[in-house]
């Protein structure tokens, strides 16, 4: 059994999809197309049932899944018994948060490549939540608590918070000296669907509150997010990474340092179950690595 035709095959089931298949695989979209129907003839039962908006598994082609990712999986490991890190190769899809690529792991991807010259990456910045199956990525790195989706995660630590806004905003409204004076201040509003209200979080007594409050902007990313702080559009509770060398030149200044919200989880998630591939293990070391010396700078 051709087990290019295997992997062919367990990838469009995994994404059901031959075009994202095909451009995670780095092959063109016909020649997957080809090696599931060889593998198909090859098997005599038809694994997918296709149609123009999708692909699904046949009940043949559940059960076949199953035994080839055992099957592929057993080979990959026998392929890499006696192979050093220098001889990693593969194209590996990681999903970050703007920031984090921006600050922490993009300007360090140097080290990792140095190390494994034959890895290829394919780096997507955004701070939606993206479906890391049906986008066909092998991990994420997530911000925030985490729904339950089935991936297998590793929680990497917890970004410290502050609550900050620009002089210029201050000057119109005054400094906050405790909750109460909030009822005259505004936030921006960071919702990453552009949905929900706005509002101010902090600790009191037991309990985290959520005070709501008034907001003339809504945005969906973290850069925008400083932007608009910067600008004088209201306050911001943010990661203090990112925001620290604004904070140092008075860019902004931090208000209310008792009453900040509660820290943000950082966590990394893959796609590949118990089973690994040796070149996606290298790269979430290099990002657990990275975001470990990024996290335990700033607690």
């Amino acid at each position: 059994m051709d087990l290019d035709r295997v992997r062919a095959f367990l990838k469009v089931a995994e994404l059901a999809s031959f075009s994202r298949a095909a451009e995670q695989l780095g092959a063109p979209k016909s020649r997957v197309s080809q090696r599931v129907s060889a593998l198909e003839a090859e098997l005599g039962a038809r694994l997918l049932h296709r149609t123009t908006r999708a692909v699904h598994l046949t009940p043949d082609g559940e059960q076949f899944a199953a035994r080839a990712r055992l099957l592929v999986d057993e080979a990959d490991a026998l392929g890499a018994m006696f192979k050093s890190t220098s001889d990693l190769r593969g194209r590996v899809r990681v999903d970050l948060p703007i920031a984090f690529a921006r600050g922490v792991i993009i300007p360090r991807l140097p080290e990792l490549l140095a190390q494994h010259p034959r890895l290829e990456l394919v780096v997507s910045t955004t701070d939606r939540r993206v479906d890391a199956v049906r986008e066909g990525f092998d991990c994420v790195l997530r911000v925030g608590e985490l729904s339950d989706s089935g991936l297998v995660a590793r929680r990497l630590g917890a970004l410290p918070m502050v609550n900050c806004a620009s002089p210029g905003y201050l000057r119109r409204f005054g400094a906050p000296r405790s909750p109460a004076d909030l009822d005259r201040h505004q936030v921006v509003h960071y919702a990453s669907n552009l949905g929900g209200a706005p509002s101010f979080e902090y600790r009191e007594g037991a309990r985290w509150v959520d005070r709501p409050m008034r907001g003339a902007v809504t945005v969906n990313n973290t850069d925008a997010y400083q932007v608009a702080c910067l600008a004088g559009l209201g306050i911001i509770q943010a990661p203090r990474v990112g925001l620290e060398a604004a904070l140092a030149s008075g860019a902004l200044v931090e208000v209310l340092p008792e009453h900040t919200c509660r820290p943000l989880p950082v966590s990394l998630l893959h796609t590949h179950g118990r089973s690994v591939p040796r070149h996606v293990r290298a790269v979430m070391a290099f990002l657990s690595g990275a975001m470990g010396d990024a996290l335990g700078a700033h607690r």
